[in-house]
This record gives structure tokens, sequence and C-alpha cells, in this order.
């Protein structure tokens, strides 16, 4: 199946139209036309089957024929992770996170960071496009970076975790993970956390776990965490129900 995305779209919609960007890539590059079935999400956990009525490279227009909700996931995943040096690996992250299952990401600033300013807008159009790409109906929150000191200040519920590569008494992440609980998991820069930072997570409620036996970067541990908290979360029995062939 091929997924749109627009957050504007709603249950209580009858037509929509496409911006011409948009438009544009449906008539032009994918060579849709008038009554083509076209599967559309806000992003929202809804899906809308949809077709063509006017098939304009300007602004595509579709009648919603029908749509149908899927229901949240019993746990949420919240990573919040520090800036790559180099952003591409950071970008990478953040579809890789998308594609497997993550619910939030905070870029957080930490005293080893080497990247200090963010801007976010290409981020969101990563995630979203991964989103589409793997077939999902719930968008990430891409939060705005923050502090890592302003951050671990906040009570998160469930779960608050924090993998640092210190020598000191950690827990393995797979000992620590329960299924349909809600997680955080702090990860940081490429320097690692500093002692202050981390002795503040402790002091906040975080757990000190350890990702394996290898010292990752900052984007493979992300995904490491992400990966998990997923697989310990998934059934053999489960799957996604009603996406359409």
């Amino acid at each position: 199946m091929q997924l749109f995305y627009n957050p504007n779209i709603n249950e209580a919609s009858e037509f929509f139209s496409f911006d011409k960007e948009e438009s544009k890539h449906i008539i032009k590059v994918l060579r849709k036309k008038d009554t083509d079935i076209l599967f559309v999400t806000n992003g929202l956990g809804y899906l809308f089957k949809t077709i063509i009525t006017l098939a304009s490279d300007s602004k595509c227009t579709v009648k919603i024929i029908s749509f149908e909700k899927t229901e949240k996931l019993k746990y949420q995943l919240h990573l919040a992770v520090a800036p790559t040096k180099l952003n591409d690996r950071y970008e990478w992250f953040l579809e890789k996170a998308t594609e497997i299952g993550v619910s939030e990401i905070t870029p957080i600033i930490c005293d080893h960071s080497e990247r200090k300013q963010i801007k976010t807008d290409r981020f969101d159009k990563i995630i979203q496009s991964a989103m589409k790409q793997s077939n999902q109906f719930y968008l990430p929150k891409l939060n705005d970076p923050m502090t890592f000191k302003n951050f671990v200040k906040i009570k998160n519920k469930g779960s608050q975790l924090i993998a640092h590569c210190e020598e000191t008494n950690k827990k393995t992440l797979k000992d620590i993970l329960k299924p349909n609980e809600n997680v955080t998991i702090l990860i940081g820069p490429e320097g690692d956390f500093s002692e202050k930072e981390i002795q503040s997570a402790l002091e906040n409620n975080y757990i000190p776990v350890s990702l394996g036996n290898t010292r990752l970067r900052t984007e493979t541990a992300a995904i490491v965490a992400c990966h998990s908290v997923v697989f310990v979360n998934e059934s053999p029995l489960s799957s996604k129900g009603g996406i359409p062939e």
C-alpha cells in the first residue's frame, strides 16, 4: 500500500485537496488519474480510503470513501537523544527509529554536545516520510531541542532510563524492560554524558542501563534501544490489522 500524509484531513472531511507540491508528485510522478484510489493518514491513527475526483497537478482533489482508526500501542517509547556532530547521522536515526516504532523524540543538548544549534524543519519531513514508507498511522512526536538539565527534571510516565558508558553498576536494558510499559531512554553525545549529568539523572530517578558489551555511536545506541523496546512488546499474534493490500 502506498500511503500519503496530511495533518488536515479528519473524520469529518468529505473532500480534500493536496497542496501543489504533493499534487504534482501524485499526478506527474506517480501518474495517478481520476477515479484512482489513494490511502491517506493524518498521523493520528486514522487511515482514509479516498478516490481522486480532480487529477490536477496543482490541486489534486479526493473524496473520502471510508476511514478507520488504529488503536494506539499499549506502550509509548520516548527517546531523548543528543544531536550528533554530523547531521546526516541524526537524520538516519530519526528515519530508522520511526520505521521501527518510536513514539516521541526529544533532541537534548548535553555538556559534551558538539552540535548545539538544531533546525527541526528537515527532521519533521524525514519522520513523515519514514512513517509513510513503513505504513504507520501515528506520526511520532518531535519535540523542540532541550537542555539535558531541563529534560531530566520532567517526570515521565513509566520507566526512566539512561544509557551511558561509565564503568558503574548498570543493569542490562533487556532485564529492565517490561511489556506494555511506557519508557523514556536518554542517549548521550559522542563524548557520552558528563559525570555531573549522570549524577543528575540518578537524582531524578533515572536507572542506568547497558546496551551491550561494545561502545556504540550515538545513533546506533538509539536504534538498539528503540528496537529492544519494540521487540519486548511484540507478540506472535499481534498485527496491524485493517491495512488494505
